[in-house]
């Protein structure tokens, strides 16, 4: 198959990642023969990204369980590395449930007869700043609980897991909490975090990352009651793979009763990308994960039942070749990958109604340094290595400015701006540290004005380098020199559309996607 990632080799194997793209903190169930992913999503909205599989290797997006962030008021402007931290997901009492942290205003639910349809309001049930990464348990007795980690980054400390009995419905808490693990007791422990609640066997289980993001390990951890005291041991952890910082995921059973384990991999301007390991439960009773709890690059795929067949979903998470592109303003109703940094403005977004041959108007905001301006329509870097193209076509006064731009830390992008003569062609990019608005201009081989759309390109070649190109009607030629993607805060790298400007419009075509096999296809047409 020719795709921009595709894990499934073809032969009864997949290969991780088996999603090559910025999934973050995913958590995993099991409905029937469904599998269900969330993942957290900090400041883009929407939010709180549902994905659905029937295999755990084959991933689609099939919907968001955030319209906006919430409190509303509070994002307006993108607040990057805030918002919707690592979330859990459940199916209780023949609902779905999210449970998800903002580490500035506390712990939120939601819930949904539906995981593709709509979902209720959060309701925050745990007010306070610095809890994180929660997850709810339910015991055999109907008793509810919800453990949750800290973020010292919020209240001054962390490396400890806190439980609350709840009401039934988690509507609010019936205990002030107990500390449940503190990882400062555990050797080597650090930043332990992330932490999902099982009960297996007689025993509760609780699966938890720690050692930070980017070089971490996860532990497993049991006791025979549910506060504890619990048993921690490592069952995974990089070893000599390349497969740096493998943890915070989610246990899950095949219908056949085999056991899987997905996790993140911090692959920096790509993001969190999502691995699958086998797991297997030993005689001792302890899990262990991957090949001897070392994470495995391949292996074969699994074993599914024979009424098992894939049921179709919109909009597949890697496995696109082309994308025609957000149809019309209603982008964010559909089922896409496209997402803004804050939340519109009540009755206004920034796209408008549009126009021939499905492409989007984006309507010119007043703003300057893209990190800070809310209206960036973007999406994930969709794999390794791909092309992304399009066209802009800009009407607006002076200084005004539209393009397309791969955003994190840092950002470079190419497009026009609105001078007294016509639109020019340009390349700029933002260093880390500089002044809001400090954009560096690059070399372009065409000063005169732009007449009719550009064609612009981005290409992504191995390690996030990003060659720019346009096409002004003389055929492609790259400009300014390759850049290096950088993430941005929690979140990889983003592809993004923009305008900008205090009055006016950008029309761009449809944004095109396609593989990319070497850098040397950079300029291809």
């Amino acid at each position: 198959m020719n795709a921009l990632w595709n894990a499934d080799i073809g032969d009864g194997h997949y290969r991780n990642p088996v999603l090559h793209a910025d999934w973050s903190d995913p958590d995993v169930i099991r409905v029937g023969h469904d599998f269900f992913m969330v993942a957290s999503s900090f400041n883009r909205v929407p939010g709180l990204p549902i994905l659905h599989s029937t295999d755990l290797v084959d991933w689609r997006l099939i919907g968001h369980a955030l319209d906006r962030l919430v409190p509303d008021d509070a994002y307006r402007e993108p607040r990057s590395g805030c918002g919707v931290w690592a979330p859990s997901l459940r199916h209780h009492d023949s609902r779905f449930w999210i449970c998800y942290p903002d580490p500035d205003h506390g712990i939120f639910v939601t819930t949904s007869d539906d995981p593709a349809g709509r979902w209720s309001e959060p309701r925050l049930v745990l007010p306070g700043r610095g809890l994180i990464d929660p997850c709810p348990l339910w015991d055999e007795d109907g008793t509810a609980y919800l453990i949750h980690a800290w973020a010292k980054s919020r209240c001054g400390f962390h490396n400890r897991l806190t439980a609350h009995r709840m009401t039934p419905d988690l509507e609010r808490p019936l205990d002030p909490g107990t500390l449940v693990v503190d990882g400062d007791a555990i050797p080597g422990c650090r930043t332990l975090e992330g932490p999902k609640w099982y009960r297996r066997n007689g025993w509760y289980w609780i699966f938890a990352p720690a050692g930070g993001v980017t070089n971490g390990w996860q532990y497993a951890m049991r006791s025979r009651h549910v506060l504890g005291p619990y048993q921690p041991k490592i069952v995974l952890e990089q070893g000599q793979t390349k497969i740096n910082g493998p943890h915070q995921g989610a246990w899950v059973e095949t219908p056949a009763g085999d056991s899987w384990f997905l996790h993140f991999q911090d692959l920096h301007a790509y993001g969190r990308v999502v691995h699958l390991q086998p797991m297997r439960w030993l005689d001792s009773g302890w899990p262990v994960i991957g090949h001897h709890g070392e994470p495995v690059e391949r292996h074969p795929k699994p074993a599914l039942q024979p009424d098992m067949t894939r049921v179709p979903d919109s909009d597949p998470a890697t496995t696109r070749v082309s994308d025609d592109g957000p149809a019309t303003t209603r982008v964010l109703d559909d089922v896409g990958e496209w997402t803004w940094p804050a939340n519109p403005a009540p009755g206004r977004a920034p796209a408008i109604d549009h126009h021939p041959a499905d492409g989007l108007r984006l309507r010119c905001e007043p703003g300057d340094d893209l990190r800070t301006f809310p209206a960036v329509l973007g999406r994930r870097l969709p794999g390794p290595r791909f092309r992304a193209e399009t066209t802009v076509r800009l009407d607006a006064g002076p200084g005004a400015r539209a393009g397309l731009v791969v955003l994190g830390h840092t950002y470079s992008w190419a497009g026009l701006e609105q001078q007294p003569g016509g639109p020019l062609l340009i390349r700029r990019t933002a260093e880390a540290g500089g002044e809001a608005g400090g954009e560096a201009e690059q070399d372009v081989t065409r000063p005169e004005p732009v007449i009719g759309p550009v064609r612009l390109a981005v290409t992504v070649t191995d390690g996030a380098v990003v060659h720019f190109a346009a096409d002004t009607g003389t055929g492609w030629q790259e400009i300014g020199p390759p850049f290096a993607a950088t993430p941005g805060g929690w979140i990889g790298a983003t592809l993004g559309l923009f305008a900008i400007g205090h009055a006016g419009h950008a029309d761009f075509g449809p944004l095109r996607i396609t593989p990319v096999a070497d850098p040397d296809h950079a300029l291809e047409e």
